[in-house]
């Protein structure tokens, strides 16, 4: 046997297990892949690809499944899905919901039609009714649809903005939100009981909802948009995604022009052949769209992910074109619903900036911070509006209680109208806030690791031997998230809370082989030099923070 095989024991069992996937394996393309592999193996080859393929499986927990397509428990295929479906339906039916509906939708990645299919098959199968969304469609859509149609779950097929090889499985339970603990520990349990795929009951593939449900998510979003200024040249990307149609027809709706959409990014394509990594906050995803808008003489750009449940913006600036940050963008829609008098609680995540936090306070609505991930913002109680540093943004949690591309999107471009009727920009507004609040500037460091063993061992390395100052500031208090408290549960990750306001907050990424920082800096804005000299001192900071926590982690 080869070196990469512990025993000859271990092979035979890997064998073994590999032929019976196989021969359950309903999808030809997949089978064949593992008989190659299987193959390969017999013939004296090196068995690393296919004990990949079986350490373990693909961990079904509060994002539900996401990873690479391909055959083998580890990978996304249809056994996985059909196994993960057939766990959902089991969980539904012992809690209460036997014929109870689940709506079922998917973005435009491979495969994503036929993980919807499978599903809807699985939930007939076991007496709940299937109703399958008509088309590609973004996935705030399918959120909508959960709570318009009075659904017991819903499934949203789609791996967001991950690289084209992947594909994910997002389930949500009939209140619109996306799962959480103790709900997926569960479904896992249920899953891991499954049987052969012999025995999983198949029924019709359910119903297919009309278009009228796609209406009624448009004309809702389109409400939210006061009357105001419509003048605005707007450039759009959808980065080969599902969003096009859905952005172009909101923004008409709400009475504005429709945006210039980049020629090469407007259909769905799941090979996404322009961009190296189909995330708008990505080096390089939105330069075709900065360079239409430079051809446009465009007064904002405007982007969402491939399943369009994130926003991104970018603005015209002193040295051209600029993409603001996560954070800068939610300080705007916050400020936007302070000001229309929104009432409830404004909540972000750990890692966000703390500035919506004293913007909240300051116009006398309650606040809070959540775990990262909008399965937690959007539980945050009597939420008004809540968002997350990476792209996501919740103007609308009646409705749609998830992050949600097209409406923030809709918002950014209300209030960028309204700002240049006034002969102001975006930028403007956020010198406004920074000038109110003190300048509250956020980065990240974000170090991967080909060795996994690296992450537990740097967030030990930081937990044993802390740094007691980052960036010449005091270290004056360091709150370890994984022995919980009574505002958050436990989580891994560190928060180091520094002199002046500043914060940092290490934590393993949850879909990468990443440790990430989060950094951030405030700055009081002195009236005599203004909010551009606050920049310049927040930018030495920080860069003088990330050198230090670069030294302590042993990154």
């Amino acid at each position: 046997m080869t070196d990469t095989t512990p025993t000859d024991g271990f092979a035979a069992d890997l064998l073994s297990r590999a032929r019976a996937w196989a021969a359950e394996d309903p999808d030809p393309q997949t089978r064949a892949e593992l008989e190659q592999a299987i193959a390969a193996v017999e013939a004296g080859g090196l068995d690393t690809d296919l004990a990949d393929r079986f350490a373990g499986t693909l961990e079904f927990g509060t994002a539900g499944l996401r990873g690479a397509l391909g055959a083998g428990p580890t990978r996304m295929n249809r056994v996985v899905v059909t196994r993960a479906a057939a766990g959902l339906a089991a969980y539904l039916v012992d809690t209460g919901h036997r014929g109870g509906s689940v709506v079922i939708g998917f973005d435009a990645r491979h495969n994503s039609d036929v993980f919807a299919r499978d599903t809807a098959e699985v939930m007939t199968g076991a007496g709940l009714k299937a109703l399958v969304m008509p088309r590609p469609l973004p996935t705030p859509l399918l959120a909508f649809a959960i709570r318009e149609l009075g659904c017991a779950a819903g499934v949203m097929v789609t791996a967001s903005h991950n690289p084209p090889q992947d594909n994910g499985y997002k389930v949500y339970l009939g209140d619109g939100s996306q799962i959480v603990p103790p709900y997926d520990l569960e479904i896992a349990t249920r899953i891991a009981a499954v049987g052969p795929m012999a025995d999983v009951p198949r029924g019709t593939a359910g119903t297919v909802v009309g278009e009228e449900i796609v209406d009624r998510y448009l004309d809702r979003v389109a409400d939210l948009a006061d009357d105001g200024p419509r003048d605005l040249t707007i450039v759009y990307t959808p980065l080969h995604g599902v969003g096009a149609t859905t952005v172009v027809q909101v923004l008409e709706t709400a009475g504005f022009s429709a945006p210039h959409v980049v020629e090469l990014q407007e259909e769905p394509d799941p090979e996404f052949p322009t961009v190296a990594f189909p995330n708008p906050e990505e080096p390089g995803a939105m330069d075709l769209a900065m360079a239409l808008a430079v051809e446009k003489n465009a007064d904002i750009v405007v982007a969402n992910d491939p399943d369009a449940d994130r926003c991104a913006v970018a603005v015209p600036g002193p040295h051209g074109w600029q993409m603001l940050r996560g954070d800068e963008v939610g300080a705007l829609l916050g400020h936007h619903l302070l000001g229309l008098g929104r009432e409830g609680t404004y909540a972000n995540s750990i890692v966000s900036s703390s500035l919506l936090g004293k913007m909240a306070a300051a116009a006398g609505q309650p606040h809070e911070e959540t775990l990262t991930g909008f399965k937690w913002i959007s539980r945050a109680p009597g939420l008004a509006f809540g968002y997350e540093e990476a792209l996501g943004y919740c103007v609308d949690p009646d409705h749609v209680k998830d992050k949600d591309g097209v409406s923030a999107l809709l918002l950014v471009c209300e209030i960028a109208a309204t700002a240049k009727a006034e002969g102001r920009g975006l930028n403007d507004i956020l010198d406004d806030i920074a000038t109110e609040h003190g300048l509250h500037a956020t980065d990240q460091l974000s170090v991967r690791f080909e060795d996994l063993a690296q992450i537990p061992a740097t967030m030990q390395r930081l937990r044993d031997t802390p740094p007691t100052t980052l960036g010449d500031l005091a270290v004056e208090r360091i709150d370890d998230l994984a022995l919980g408290s009574d505002a958050l549960p436990p989580t891994d990750g560190l928060r180091f809370v520094l002199a002046e306001g500043a914060r940092v907050i290490v934590r393993p990424s949850g879909t990468e082989p990443k440790v990430k920082c989060y950094l951030e800096v405030v700055i009081p804005v002195d009236p005599d030099d203004g909010v551009d000299a606050a920049r310049i001192a927040a930018a030495g900071r920080l860069d003088a923070i990330k050198g230090d926590l670069r030294a302590a982690a042993g990154m």
